[in-house]
């Protein structure tokens, strides 16, 4: 019953090369991705830009294909898309949709560094929220560090007591920001992104509220002359996948993705200071202006912002409150 070392040798050559001897690896994964501004707007690009060093560090193992912007889906229905399985990542801010996952307000309200809530545990936290309401897996939070300004049409009206009144501005806003500037007086009609360039053209608002950066990328500067100053919240731009899919994913296409994802939440928000800054300047050598509340004012407004977002998440939906307050607070 002995076996040659001829006809052991050629076993094992043959068992190797139907691939017995190891285990095969993996087929690469690939995830579909859609992001919440036309291309050219700089949140867009910021996203491409991970995309891009994604695929090339996860190539063999997992990448991103991305369908496009909100032509492809408007900002409204990403969260749904997500949610159901649609769409794999969204590049999106949490505001558009409170809706699903009303504690998403964290991410604008909190003063807190993506890396600080990494360590002191609200990721993990705000984590297993998402993927109880939202059916996602949050991967990063991107572009951070600058807040929201309001845009006028023209000179933001005065009272007599040199404040502005904000009673007489009717602003384009998104839903994250609706409740605060409603507190200061003003009226306030929300609308996506796609839907404001019209609006300011024929006169259906007379002030925008919106980030610096992506700003002149739709064409918005071009009606509205007026900055005023200082910015409320904090931009709440989020890359999140399926959690299903998350869930389904191998371990190194895990680990890739998550690696990629907090090396470009930190780059991002170096770059979205720079983009401020810049698009900033651009415009006021393009002919802004800026316009300062008075000292008291000011204070009162920032105190303001402060509170709404916890205000509204509270009544919205208390359970996960004092645990985020805790965390992100």
């Amino acid at each position: 019953m002995g076996i040659s070392r001829r006809t052991f040798t050629t076993s094992a050559l043959a068992l190797a090369g139907v691939g017995l001897a190891r285990p095969a690896r993996a087929a690469e994964v690939t995830l579909n991705a859609v992001h919440f501004t036309p291309a050219q707007v700089s949140y867009a690009r910021s996203f491409l830009a991970f995309v891009a060093k994604l695929n090339e560090r996860g190539k063999g193992v997992v990448q991103i294909k991305v369908r496009g912007g909100p032509e492809i889906l408007p900002l409204g229905q990403l969260g749904d898309a997500q949610k159901s399985g649609l769409v794999d990542m969204i590049n999106c801010p949490a505001g558009p949709y409170l809706n699903l996952v009303p504690e998403g307000e964290v991410f604008s309200a909190t003063s807190k560094t993506p890396a600080e809530l990494r360590a002191n545990g609200g990721f993990a936290l705000i984590n297993e929220i998402y993927g109880k309401k939202g059916n996602a897996f949050v991967l990063a939070h991107v572009d951070g560090g600058a807040g929201f300004h309001i845009f006028t049409v023209d000179e933001p009206p005065r009272a007599a007591d040199g404040t502005i009144d904000f009673s007489k501005l009717k602003i384009r806003s998104s839903a994250l920001y609706r409740d605060f500037l409603e507190k200061l007086g003003a009226s306030v009609v929300v609308q996506g992104p796609g839907e404001v360039y019209t609006s300011l053209e024929r006169g259906l608002v007379n002030a925008n509220a919106y980030s610096i950066a992506g700003y002149s990328g739709f064409g918005w500067n071009k009606f509205t002359k007026f900055r005023i100053d200082p910015s409320f919240f904090q931009t709440d731009v989020l890359i999140s996948v399926n959690k299903a899919k998350w869930d389904s994913l191998p371990d190194d296409a895990k680990k890739i993705l998550q690696e990629v994802a907090i090396e470009h939440e930190k780059e991002s928000v170096a770059a979205n200071l720079k983009i401020t800054a810049d698009e900033g300047k651009a415009m006021l050598d393009a002919g802004m202006k800026v316009v300062e509340m008075p000292e008291a004012q000011r204070k009162l407004f920032l105190e303001t912002a402060a509170k709404e977002s916890w205000a509204r998440l509270e009544k919205r939906d208390p359970t996960n409150v004092a645990a985020l307050r805790a965390k992100f607070g």
